[in-house]
């Protein structure tokens, strides 16, 4: 048993150390987007912006711009805030002493005397931008390296398999998925792996002529090649990539803009998916990672190369975005709960409520936190 935690303690502090840099380059781009998103539509509100602040606790460099805000670094590197006028804390929590006693002139500039729709545009504006963020930089890669394209032809058939099972034939070429237009290999492995146990519609292109599959995706599992395991969706087909068959094609602005929203769009529809197999008990907990989890995948990145860790950034952005909008008070989703219980009541939800809501929400977080840590710690020690 001591040796057992011995070797983990070996196995977690080296790779930390390896992967403390480029996880924090990723969570501070990542970061800073988000509250520039809450900053920059909090200005164009009228709202007075006292602190941007990436991380927490102690100060440890800082300036203040014209208008007063404190710009700062603090010692605490996983998150950020910015903190309004009228703001009693970091989470935007207010007192309704304090906002009473406000003068005309401190009202107009408080972010709790604003209208419901000024407060819930700056609320969401932080994790739009995360979204922005993630569009602009999958299509940037788009413009960058082009779009990759290798047939989406099937060279060989599992025996046994949900290929097998649904008919495919060797040569079959598959051109749609769910009416969705399939373009490579690429794209049907990315479907078809978060699509585990649900039916798929496939056409595939046999011998000139069309023809109509139906196959459900096996749950198994598979090592990626940082040998992290991985439950995914496997159709049971091998594609042989001939020799000058995999190419780029080049693609516009607009086009890789097009590329970069569906990519974000992906990423929130396989969230949910996930988060829909758990609720109904297919799913994996265990797959669920915290800090520590995408301080290790920072790290594999950074090894691979600057291009996975910027793609690495872009999921990450975007995952943090859609966490954000979850209703849990405490996060942005809470305050534009609340925000909608105000619209609908006609007035504010009480102090206390808020308060009570705002603990609620804590607890809630710091559970996940708690149980994500826990798996990151399994699964480092484990390799």
């Amino acid at each position: 048993m001591i040796d057992f935690f011995v070797h983990s303690f070996n196995t977690l502090s080296h790779g930390l150390l390896g992967y403390a840099v480029p996880f924090l380059f990723v969570l501070t781009i990542v970061v800073f987007f988000h509250e520039l998103g809450h900053f920059l539509v909090a200005r164009w509100a009228g709202v007075r912006v006292l602190t941007f602040s990436l991380g927490f606790g102690p100060e440890l460099v800082g300036f203040n711009d014209r208008h007063g805000t404190r710009w700062k670094i603090s010692a605490i590197p996983l998150g950020g805030y910015v903190k309004f006028f009228g703001d009693e804390s970091e989470a935007s929590t207010p007192s309704s002493q304090t906002l009473a006693a406000m003068t005309a002139e401190e009202r107009a500039g408080s972010f709790h005397h604003k209208k419901v729709g000024p407060r819930a545009a700056i609320v969401a504006a932080g994790p739009i931008a995360n979204f922005i963020l993630g569009a602009l930089i999958f299509a940037g890669m788009a413009l960058y390296y082009g779009k990759p394209s290798t047939i989406a032809r099937v060279d060989g058939v599992v025996a046994d398999g949900a290929a097998a099972a649904a008919g495919f034939k060797i040569g079959d070429v598959v051109v749609q998925i769910d009416g969705k237009p399939i373009e490579s290999f690429a794209d049907m492995q990315r479907i078809v792996a978060m699509n585990a146990g649900s039916a798929l519609a496939f056409q595939v292109k046999r011998d000139g002529a069309i023809v109509a599959l139906t196959a459900t995706p096996a749950l198994l599992e598979r090592k990626d090649p940082f040998g992290n395991s991985h439950r995914l969706g496997v159709l049971g087909v091998e594609h042989k990539a001939q020799a000058g068959e995999a190419s780029t094609t080049p693609v516009g602005v607009g086009e890789a803009l097009k590329i970069g929203v569906e990519q974000v769009w992906f990423i929130i529809t396989s969230t949910f998916k996930f988060l829909g197999s758990l609720f109904v008990g297919q799913g994996n907990p265990n797959e669920v990672s915290g800090v520590l989890g995408i301080a290790k995948m920072s790290g594999q990145a950074a090894s691979a190369g600057f291009q996975f860790v910027i793609n690495l950034c872009a999921v990450l952005s975007v995952s943090i975005g859609l966490l954000n909008l979850f209703p849990i008070p405490l996060l942005d989703g809470g305050h534009l709960m609340f925000y909608a219980a105000e619209l609908v009541r006609g007035r504010p939800l009480s102090e206390r409520t808020q308060e009570m809501g705002f603990r609620i929400g804590l607890g809630l977080v710091l559970m996940l936190m708690v149980f994500a840590t826990y798996n990151d710690i399994l699964r480092m020690a484990a390799s």
